[in-house]
């Protein structure tokens, strides 16, 4: 009998306006676990900041969701190269909280999990929400670019006609998801 690793994401949601997003990877992944559609087994936590749960809460109108992990705690397997996470996903990202990450200003869970992913070369993913960026915010990304990480701006795409806020935000999360190494169905340009 194989034995199938458990992937281990980690959805960090800092204060930047877009939670939707998150929210919506949250729910295509819950959905494909429901249905038991993935070929390998994964486990998914999620970590806000305290601004993230304030935006989360105006933006969605609902309480943050159950489990989230404490962001002030260092004491998290996730903030230590000898149990990281498998992937990491920033979304959507302050600049601030990119900042932090650039000049290894580990200052919480979030940030300590991100420069483990980086020092142990393992895929982060870094969704920021801002516009326009100023050179420090282009600079900071550069270097974490540099650095290893994926920087995927919180921008939809529109070549797939979406008809409302679901759709629109539904095709940006299915690519994160594809981004974090789980196969999705995704539109493709041009039909």
């Amino acid at each position: 009998m194989e034995n199938k690793k458990t992937k281990k994401i980690l959805l960090g949601v800092t204060g930047a306006s877009g939670q939707i997003y998150a929210l919506k990877v949250l729910q295509i992944i819950q959905d494909l676990k429901s249905r038991e559609r993935l070929q390998a087994d994964f486990h998914i936590d999620i970590v806000f900041t305290d601004t993230g749960k304030i935006v989360w809460e105006d933006e969605l109108g609902q309480p943050v969701p159950g489990g989230a992990l404490n962001n002030n705690s260092y004491y998290h397997p996730f903030a230590s190269g000898s149990n990281a996470a498998d992937v990491m996903i920033i979304l959507p990202a302050t600049m601030g909280t990119i900042g932090r990450i650039a000049c290894g200003a580990t200052a919480d869970l979030i940030t300590r999990a991100a420069d483990v992913m980086l020092k142990e070369r393992r895929p982060l993913i870094i969704c920021p929400r801002e516009t326009p960026f100023n050179l420090i915010h282009l600079r900071n990304l550069t270097t974490l670019a540099e650095a290893g990480a994926l920087i995927a701006p919180a921008s939809p795409s529109f070549y797939t006609h979406p008809k409302d806020m679901e759709e629109l935000t539904e095709t940006f999360a299915r690519r994160i998801i594809n981004l974090a190494g789980i196969e999705v169905p995704l539109p493709k340009f041009g039909g």
